[in-house]
């Protein structure tokens, strides 16, 4: 008996030593202070100061751990552990002023940082009394939703933890207006007697932009078998022939869709007003546009003259019956091979400058190893190794062959062509005359790769198609909105203008 109680008071006494330190350990390295001895990024110390999270109402404060790990009973003590060793290595290996912080706030990484039941854990009650209707129709999306885990309670209140400057959270009712003085307003839009390349000037309003004029010619559309990085529905080759169009040198700009917006402001936007503008259009000829976007479209990156992202393809489509009607002439979007052709201004190659996608493109060890040679591609393209996980200005890049820019990353760009992965074989044998892809179809064909994409993405012929559901899941609004993408920030177009008897084709339209 003595011998047990001998060896069984020591190992209580060590045990309660051990659990009593060991609770003490967590405290002190959960500490705001510890984490950030290692996890250096004063910018995010400086947000966190500014959010609603440290100076609250009831004067509570929360720390760095009551959000980016769990609640204790859920496997606290391993999350704990690996992002302590990750932040250590990071810490050991890596210079912090190299760290694009700005990038690692976004929603789809900052996703993986922040836990949904530490969120729930403080926010019990998701239907308090001051919440506002909005709040509650969102909410009320949240949880019957929520069932199939596409949601964030960050998809909403990104800036809750970290304040962002300018984030916009709800029906954004003053988006669009601007305090900047007017500039020249333009009364009259841009006379083209001939073909070749112009300056479209939209009335009543101090915006143009560029027109290129796209010689006709044949072309091979696709991609071949050798072609790296290749998918199916990239073939069969076909030999195409197109008529000369315009085609916009850069992407429709901020500044261009925003006076769409003002223009076609329609009294008490809600929001859809989807069913208004069929009735207004049957009895006018006003084009009734978009309604206020939820929450920042631009996703603070900027407005002027960077692509306009986050409208639907309903809205693009809209835009541009909009523009053909304040300036007299055909804009539409792009076919699919229109857009290839312009594109390749051309070239046969993957890109239309030289390169190699294998080489562009290494991930894993073999860029760890071996750089990925970027040169040719940095100078052409705006892309996930240079973005800085945004858009950016046009002329960051050079133009094609044809004069123009962007075809190829920065923002991927609707065209008019319903999706089909087979589509190049339903085409007849032969030359194919000014094709406009299948008859019907679900979603809409979308080319050229964004600024969230690696090099293989971006080649010429990579086929890529709208996902309406998808860019739509977190938007809470009852009914959702036909104008604007909640989940779509990597998306925008160019306008097409047809060289018809509008444009000074004597030979009428073709």
């Amino acid at each position: 008996m003595k011998k047990v109680l001998l060896w069984f008071v020591p190992g209580v006494i060590v045990g309660v030593i051990l659990i009593l330190g060991g609770g003490k350990a967590i405290d002190a390295t959960s500490s705001n202070e510890f984490c950030m001895s290692c996890h250096i990024h004063p910018q995010a110390d400086a947000a966190w100061k500014k959010s609603v999270h440290y100076d609250t109402q009831s004067g509570s404060r929360i720390a760095c751990v009551e959000c980016h790990l769990p609640p204790k009973e859920e496997n606290y003590l391993y999350h704990k552990a690996k992002t302590g060793l990750r932040d250590l290595w990071s810490y050991w290996t890596k210079d912090s002023a190299s760290f694009n912080w700005e990038a690692r706030g976004s929603l789809e990484i900052a996703r993986g940082h922040v836990f949904e039941n530490s969120c729930k854990k403080c926010h019990v009650n998701l239907f308090p009394a001051k919440l506002t209707k909005e709040g509650e129709n969102a909410h009320l999306y949240y949880t019957q939703t929520k069932k199939t885990e596409e949601l964030h309670c960050i998809n909403c209140h990104l800036n809750a933890g970290h304040f962002i400057a300018g984030y916009t959270h709800g029906s954004n009712a003053t988006f669009g207006a601007s305090s900047a003085a007017p500039k020249e307003i333009f009364t009259e839009p841009a006379k083209v007697n001939e073909f070749k390349n112009y300056t479209e000037k939209i009335p009543n309003s101090s915006v143009s932009f560029n027109m290129v004029a796209i010689p006709g010619g044949r072309f091979k559309m696709g991609s071949s078998v050798e072609e790296p990085f290749r998918m199916t529905d990239e073939g069969p080759v076909r030999e195409v022939e197109l008529s000369q169009f315009f085609m916009a040198e850069i992407e429709v700009t901020w500044d261009e869709y925003l006076a769409f917006y003002v223009q076609t402001a329609a009294e008490g936007r809600s929001t859809d007003t989807e069913g208004t503008r069929k009735k207004q259009e049957s009895k006018t000829d006003a084009i009734s546009g978009a309604t206020p976007p939820y929450g920042q479209p631009d996703q603070g990156w900027g407005m002027g003259q960077r692509p306009a992202i986050s409208f639907s393809y309903h809205a693009a489509e809209t835009y541009c019956k909009w523009l053909s009607q304040v300036t007299g002439k055909t804009y539409r979007l792009p076919t699919e091979a229109e857009w290839e052709y312009a594109c390749r201004a051309g070239s046969e190659g993957p890109y239309f400058f030289p390169g190699d996608p294998s080489k562009f493109h290494k991930t894993g060890l073999r860029a760890k190893l071996s750089k990925n040679d970027t040169v040719g591609i940095n100078t052409y393209v705006i892309y996930k190794g240079n973005s800085m996980s945004k858009t950016q200005l046009p002329a960051r890049v050079k133009p094609n062959a044809f004069g123009l820019k962007n075809m190829l990353g920065n923002v991927a760009e609707f065209c008019s062509d319903w999706y089909k992965e087979d589509a190049y074989s339903l085409y007849p044998e032969g030359v194919v005359k000014d094709p406009k892809g299948p008859e019907s179809g679900e979603e809409r064909v979308v080319r050229g790769g964004s600024f969230q994409n690696t090099a293989d993405i971006l080649r010429i012929a990579k086929r890529d198609y709208t996902r309406t559901t998808a860019w739509l899941k977190t938007d809470p609004q009852m009914p959702k909105s036909i104008w604007w993408y909640s989940d779509c920030f990597n998306v925008g177009f160019r306008v097409v203008c047809e060289f018809d008897e509008k444009t000074g084709n004597t030979a009428g339209s073709n």
